[in-house]
């Protein structure tokens, strides 16, 4: 009753998966994924613990083909269940029982494996496969890319109702102190492939973090820009609201990817970088903060729109 993906990204060692069904909050059951350990995929009439019990023995050294060889042959209901899992090395491997509904089956390779049940047929998952290859993508477009394609050819035959991505990354979680960086799910939607893809384009405006080789740098024409649009939004120097210190707290980001602090000109005092402080943390930017005299282009540009 589902077709998903698990994967792991060969330039950072992301690790995650997505999924599609017609069947609500599918992310809830099928999707789990551990930074720098692995990920997982357990679907069909699901057996949950495949997800956390398989991450630890992936965790403890076991192989995604160890991991679903010790899950299944534990389990009695194994001719009902599907499991996929790529490990932190990029090996994987995919499992469907023998008594999963037709269409039901996965395919593997190098960093990723496919499966699905209840399909309109084998193309769902090489679909899935051939969009996941285009590198044109980023990694978690690409999840999603493959979740659009398999649905372009019938998906699950009975429907759309849900939609799942999931990506961990060491510290890549919200401002580094946890491994969540992609968490999203669309949980009852008709079009919850579109919701999704959606969701990670406001991930990658809320999340993503700066290039320091993107960064502009605040000089007296942007200064004055800044400081008149932040007064327009009702932000100044004169009306910052200390009591909560978020401008001081967030002014102390990690120069390592924000960039060395720079001399910005006198009228860009620390008055206006506290108030532009104080805006980002409002409208749940922090993510995008920068060391002193320097700006996010994507930051001025949605202060540009409010």
């Amino acid at each position: 009753m589902t077709f998903s993906i698990v994967a792991r990204d060969p330039e950072n060692g992301d690790l995650g998966g997505a999924v599609a069904s017609k069947f609500l909050a599918a992310g809830s059951v099928v999707s789990h994924a551990r930074a720098e350990v692995g990920a997982i995929a357990t679907q069909a009439l699901a057996n949950f613990s495949y997800g956390p019990v398989g991450l630890d023995m992936l965790a403890e050294g076991l192989t995604a083909q160890e991991t679903v060889r010790r899950l299944t042959a534990a389990d009695e209901g194994r001719d009902h269940r599907q499991v996929g899992i790529v490990d932190a090395t990029g090996a994987s491997a995919t499992y469907t029982g023998a008594n999963c509904i037709d269409w039901a089956g996965g395919r593997t390779l190098e960093g990723v494996a496919v499966q699905g049940n209840i399909l309109a047929g084998p193309t769902v998952v090489d679909a899935m496969i051939d969009a996941f290859l285009d590198l044109s993508l980023p990694f978690p477009e690409r999840l999603v890319a493959a979740l659009k394609a398999a649905d372009g050819q019938g998906g699950d035959r009975r429907g759309r109702q849900s939609a799942a991505l999931v990506i961990k990354r060491q510290r890549g979680g919200y401002l580094g102190n946890n491994d969540n960086w992609i968490d999203l799910r669309v949980d009852d939607d008709p079009q919850p492939m579109d919701r999704l893809a959606g969701m990670v384009s406001l991930v990658r405006l809320y999340r993503d973090r700066p290039r320091v080789e993107d960064l502009l740098p605040i000089d007296d024409r942007l200064a004055a820009e800044l400081s008149e649009r932040l007064a327009t939004a009702g932000y100044s120097p004169e009306r910052l609201d200390k009591r909560h210190g978020l401008a001081e707290a967030l002014a102390g980001v990690d120069v390592e990817r924000t960039g060395e602090p720079r001399q910005a000109p006198q009228s860009w005092d620390l008055g206006w970088e506290q108030t532009l402080a104080e805006w980002m943390s409002v409208e749940n930017l922090e993510e995008r903060m920068t060391a002193r005299g320097w700006i996010d282009p994507r930051v001025l540009n949605h202060l540009r729109t409010q």
